[in-house]
């Protein structure tokens, strides 16, 4: 039986029984998860292995690639930029990149960007593996393309694009890459485990990602094989509740179709051909801006903390961060999703309780990451684990969680 390590205040007991069971289950190998309300650690929890193969244990400060649990700090870094003046979000995004007005996207704007609205969720040529490390090349890719739709027109799921198209725009404005600014800015002065591309001691000691039973071709490169999209498990795991109807079986069937939208989206670069997939040390250390983020559980829910408590951004600044910009069926998940300027809110794709169903904002990472924060309710919560949730049957581990700490306070 799996020790459960770490401290719970007695309020939250709740929350300690159900990551406990989890592991009983049989539905964990490792794992942690950390909440702050009002700032306060009122749950610091971990257990399991951090690699199935060599038993090593899972520790305090393991930690690990969170996929796109990174979306919201990328959009995190490009929000400080705006609020010093830098970047215009409404403005077009070739004001700072002049060579992506080309193909029709002369009048596409950051915040478009932000929104998954840009319609370029897919890179139309093989990104070869030399090129990983190199993420302004594949950004010159992004722009020499044209959008898959009239841009604003709609929303659909960036799932690794929206790290290179975003990320450019980060680099040239500040002059710096992503990681580099979100460490200088961010992580380094919050104290936070948290890392932009991980260095070389931090890589060796981070669990290593396991795959659950897959089914079909969308998770044929998934993690630790590579696909890229948090939204699958966590849109899957709705397939699990009663009553959602048609666009889940829709979705499901995208999940099947190599040629669907949603595999296009996932599945360049192409992870897969690395040994390994996503444990492979190029993308540990390359911190691309969609998926990139190596992180502690408690480092995860540390950055949401510091987001509630305005220490990232002005409270003016996330407020209207999180005014939700799109809503409502998704043209590469299908199902309902929600966006604020990067941030998802609330949906099919955010499965939030009842209690944070208009309060919630974070994002959520491929297998069942979960970062999220609640300015009302004082919360920042950070769960990481290794075995990948599997795509068509999904997990409600991290929803679980969350419902235990909200029915705690």
């Amino acid at each position: 039986m799996t020790v459960v390590h770490g401290q719970c205040d007695p309020r939250f007991s709740r929350v300690r029984e159900v990551f406990g069971r989890h592991f009983a289950e049989g539905e964990e190998l490792g794992a942690a998860f950390t909440v702050f309300l009002d700032g306060e650690p009122v749950v610091d929890l971990w257990g399991g292995v951090a690699d199935r193969h060599s038993g090593r244990p899972w520790e305090r400060g393991t930690p690990a690639l969170t996929y796109s649990c990174t979306k919201a700090v990328t959009a995190t870094a490009a929000l400080l930029l705006a609020e010093r003046g830098l970047l215009d979000v409404t403005a077009p995004v070739a004001d700072v990149w002049p060579e992506f007005a080309r193909h029709g996207k002369e009048r596409i704007t950051v915040e478009h960007l932000f929104t998954h609205q840009a319609g370029l969720p897919t890179i139309e040529t093989p990104v070869p593996p030399e090129e990983f490390e190199d993420q302004a090349a594949i950004a010159d890719r992004l722009a020499g393309q044209a959008p898959i739709w009239e841009p604003g027109t709609a929303h659909g799921y960036h799932a690794l694009t929206y790290g290179f198209l975003l990320g450019e725009v980060i680099r040239r404005v500040s002059g710096k890459s992503p990681g580099e600014f979100v460490a200088a800015e961010i992580a380094e002065p919050l104290g936070l485990e948290l890392w932009f591309g991980a260095p070389e001691e931090v890589a060796a000691r981070a669990a290593r990602l396991s795959a659950g039973r897959r089914q079909g071709p969308a998770e044929a490169g998934a993690a630790p094989a590579g696909a890229a999209a948090d939204a699958v498990p966590r849109v899957s795991a709705a397939a699990e509740l009663p009553g959602r109807g048609n666009p889940v079986e829709e979705m499901s069937r995208a999940v099947l179709d190599r040629d669907s939208l949603m595999n296009r989206a996932l599945g360049n670069p192409p992870i897969h051909r690395l040994q390994g997939g996503a444990n492979h040390p190029v993308i540990l250390r390359s911190g691309w801006p969609a998926i990139g983020v190596v992180a502690t559980a408690r480092g995860l829910a540390g950055f949401y903390r510091d987001l509630v408590a305005g220490r990232i951004l002005r409270p003016e600044t996330l407020e209207d961060a999180l005014r939700r910009r799109v809503t409502g069926p998704d043209r590469v998940l299908i199902i309902d999703s929600s966006f604020g300027l990067g941030y998802m809110r609330p949906a099919l794709t955010f499965l939030t309780p009842s209690k944070g169903a208009e309060t919630a904002f974070g994002h959520t990472g491929l297998g069942g990451f979960l970062g999220l924060g609640d300015v009302e309710h004082g919360l920042g919560m950070g769960y990481t684990m290794n075995k990948m949730a599997d795509a068509v049957s999904g997990s409600l581990r991290a929803y679980r969680l969350a419902e235990a700490v909200y029915g705690s306070i």
